[in-house]
């Protein structure tokens, strides 16, 4: 997976949703969501399956306690990502139970996708545009640790 971990990646859906990752080594990514449905939401140490596509071109799947399935195709090189996300219908109708930091609630959200519903699932596919790319090395827990709401002015507006 070497060209993927420690990357720190800052980018936006077509549908105006801003998201945010940083792969902290070859099986875990940490993310939070800075716009959206569920924007506010960060969770760190999600267990990720990733491959290598192609040069600078990369896959990232998981599946969170939830009940929610991600599915995101990276090209570094062409700055663009196209994602995927299946949400479980309990998400739709109260999108609000998950914007947390899901670390300290697991055993909630665990119960949350239990009691459902989780049928229609809804999908959710987007184009986005990367506006912000890092290397910041594997296995550091500094790059994601807080809430976007706790970000300085500006962080997630940052280009380069």
């Amino acid at each position: 997976m070497k060209g993927m971990i420690g990357k720190h990646l800052i980018y936006t859906y077509d549908n105006g949703w801003q998201y945010e990752f940083y792969v902290k080594n070859a099986d875990t990514i940490d993310y939070r969501i800075h716009s959206g449905m569920v924007g506010g939401r960060w969770v760190k140490d999600q267990k990720v399956h990733m491959v290598k596509l192609a040069d600078h071109v990369f896959k990232l799947s998981w599946h969170e306690p939830t009940g929610t399935s991600v599915s995101l195709a990276v090209n570094l090189s062409d700055r663009k990502l196209h994602g995927v996300i299946f949400f479980p219908r309990w998400i739709i109708e109260a999108p609000e139970k998950t914007v947390c930091y899901q670390n300290e609630h697991l055993d909630l959200m665990r119960q949350y996708r239990d009691a459902g519903p989780t049928y229609p699932v809804e999908v959710v596919d987007e184009f986005a545009t990367i506006t912000f790319v890092e290397d910041c090395g594997p296995d550091r827990e500094d790059v994601i640790d807080c809430p976007p709401s706790e970000l300085p002015a500006g962080y997630a507006s940052r280009r380069n």
